[in-house]
């Protein structure tokens, strides 16, 4: 509990999402929240806010939130509420220490923020928030639309490039596109592929939800924007808007979607806050024909392998009687049975390598294959790895020419790789 009780996180954006995930947050016993919006209470809010009430039409979300937070937690000591009613505007000069993290003076832990939850429903300040922390390398959850959208079982947390059938979720990936591409060519730097991951650039975020994870639905948008009702106009559209002057939001919200949401963002944020972390599962599932031709090339490339080796194997048994079938070759290569069964190809596929290359970031879609990743153990769930064909074979030429595949492999990339494995919850005990 003490990473939770300890944490400074900051949420920007108040709505039917953020106010969720804030609610929880601060009955889990999050110590510091900054809570920013400046948006007010309207009546159309008040099918999706986790706490407003028919009273609070008119106040600011910030301040109704820390008011309702307040009563549940009267100890301003265990939980330390910092409303800013200001509109993030992704302008350092307008924002000011808006996203400055706490010092210990003022009741935070000081240094930094553990967790930054973007709630926000506008394309350029999502993305400028986004990418000001992605610079700074600070973990930040994301939640892509909720309008228009019913099925709660079709809600996913994925890397940003993973959220599919969501038009926001494809207008911010192409806003931080554009926001590291004007930043690489001021600085002189050429991003080789398109995502920042080759030259360590902050855009390498969209594929690395180590850094950004999203909620999104997977769901087509059900329902279009919905008219103005005669009642609407009658009770004065500015009760039904934003604020004074500000386009009235017409676009339906079924107040469950939003409310999930929050508390997916509230979950993943608890989980990792509290040293307990979850991967979450892909939308895109795998066929079982794809998982049985993994399975199976990497059967026979195992087999293949021992056969050429043979001549150079010893028996892993000191009884020369017994064979057990697992053998290591004096340049400690192991050879033997492979350590898992077709189900674990789709866990290895979706939950740990989320239908990506390890190693260049290419999708589901490009041949892809799994490999031993250290070739002096066995072909267990944790030591294998799921690489695109091109990137199989450098790996495997670096084996023959340097002895060990991942010598040819860059530091960062090493280490990524690393510890995902550790995050693999299947061992060879587990299967056998």
């Amino acid at each position: 509990m003490d990473g939770i009780t300890n944490a400074n996180v900051l949420i920007v954006g108040l709505g039917g999402v953020g106010s969720h995930a804030a609610h929880m947050l601060a009955r889990s016993g999050v110590k510091y929240l900054r809570l920013v919006d400046f948006d007010m209470v309207t009546l159309s809010s008040l099918n999706r806010h986790a706490v407003a009430t028919l009273s609070d039409v008119g106040h600011s979300k910030a301040n109704v939130l820390c008011r309702h937070l307040r009563q549940i937690c009267p100890d301003a000591n265990m939980l330390m509420l910092d409303p800013i009613v200001r509109m993030y505007t992704g302008n350092d000069d307008e924002d000011g220490d808006m996203l400055v993290p706490p010092s210990s003076s003022s009741g935070g832990k000081g240094g930094k923020w553990d967790v930054v939850i973007d709630a926000i429903d506008d394309v350029p300040t999502k993305a400028s928030l986004i990418a000001h922390f992605a610079r700074s390398n600070v973990r930040v959850l994301s939640c892509m639309g909720a309008g228009g959208k019913a099925d709660p079982t079709r809600v996913h947390i994925s890397d940003l490039r993973s959220a599919s059938r969501d038009p926001l979720a494809a207008a911010v990936r192409q806003r931080l596109r554009l926001l590291g591409k004007m930043e690489a060519r001021g600085a002189g730097v050429r991003i080789t592929n398109g995502s920042g991951i080759s030259n360590g650039g902050w855009l390498g975020c969209i594929d690395d939800d180590a850094r950004l994870s999203v909620v999104y639905s997977s769901e087509k948008v059900v329902a279009g924007l919905a008219g103005i009702t005669e009642e609407q106009r009658e009770g004065g559209m500015r009760n039904f808007g934003a604020v004074d002057g500000m386009r009235v939001r017409v676009l339906p919200v079924l107040g469950t979607m939003p409310a999930i949401m929050g508390q997916a963002l509230a979950a993943l944020a608890l989980c990792e806050l509290g040293g307990k972390p979850f991967t979450p599962v892909g939308a895109e599932r795998v066929g079982r024909n794809v998982r049985h031709r993994l399975y199976q090339h990497l059967k026979v490339r195992e087999r293949r392998l021992e056969d050429r080796l043979r001549p150079t194997t010893t028996s892993s048994s000191s009884d020369p009687a017994i064979d057990d079938g697992n053998r290591t070759t004096e340049n400690g290569t192991y050879v033997g049975p492979i350590m898992i069964d077709p189900d674990d190809v789709e866990y290895l596929m979706v939950e740990l390598w989320k239908n990506q290359c390890a190693l260049s970031g290419e999708r589901l879609g490009t041949a892809l294959e799994l490999y031993r990743w250290d070739m002096s153990k066995p072909a267990t769930p944790n030591n294998l790895v799921l690489m695109s064909a091109k990137s199989a074979k450098k790996f495997e030429e670096d084996y023959e020419r340097l002895g060990d595949g991942r010598y040819g492999i860059d530091d960062a990339v090493r280490r990524r790789v690393e510890a995902r494995l550790k995050m693999c919850v299947l061992g060879a005990e587990d299967v056998y």
